[in-house]
């Protein structure tokens, strides 16, 4: 069995250690737990491991956030992974800092990333994995926010969250999506 993993974030050192980064740092640990490395491909940097006799792809896009649609498309039709066996995780607006919320299909609450993929897959049907990084910011400031660096408190705690969502992104391989929402949804 394959699976596709995506975190979505944005190339350049200039978003590397920011809020709309996240996915990239959980498909950082879960490569680091599967002992494999990035290497460059077409759309992206991607990762192929192993994990419990399943076959494992981490993708990094590098299309930018509002175009990841298309490394996913191609990558799930390159390896014929089917779409039930595809995970994106991503930043959450509306979520607390370090949340976990992990859903089989759903809307793209105004995330551009989930909005693109949604048009180019034309569904809403696939599993996504959010990460809580709350709304603390004034109005009109969302994109600073967004594209901001994490504050020391969240820093202090970005380790073990990452963490969590890495052995989250991984349960739902090997375990499936139900098991993995109860196991890990919340927590």
């Amino acid at each position: 069995m394959k699976y596709l993993i995506v975190g979505l974030g944005n190339k350049g050192s200039e978003y590397e250690n920011t809020r709309h980064n996240i996915g990239f740092k959980v498909a950082e640990k879960i490569a680091e737990t599967l002992e494999v490395s990035f290497n460059t491909a077409n759309f992206g940097w991607m990762a192929e491991g192993k994990y419990k006799g399943r076959k494992v792809f981490v993708l990094k896009p590098d299309t930018y956030m509002n175009l990841s649609g298309n490394a996913v498309r191609y990558w799930m039709q390159k390896e014929n992974i089917p779409l039930e066996n595809v995970l994106v995780v991503t930043d959450d607006l509306a979520l607390p800092f370090g949340t976990l919320r992990m859903k089989g299909k759903g809307s793209d609450a105004g995330h551009n990333g989930l909005k693109n993929i949604n048009e180019v897959l034309q569904t809403q049907n696939y599993t996504r994995l959010r990460f809580g990084i709350s709304a603390d910011f004034s109005a009109g400031r969302q994109v600073d926010y967004v594209l901001g660096t994490w504050n020391e408190e969240e820093t202090e705690k970005l380790t073990e969250r990452i963490e969590t969502f890495s052995k989250a992104s991984l349960s739902f391989v090997f375990a499936g999506l139900n098991n993995t929402m109860s196991a890990f949804n919340g927590k």
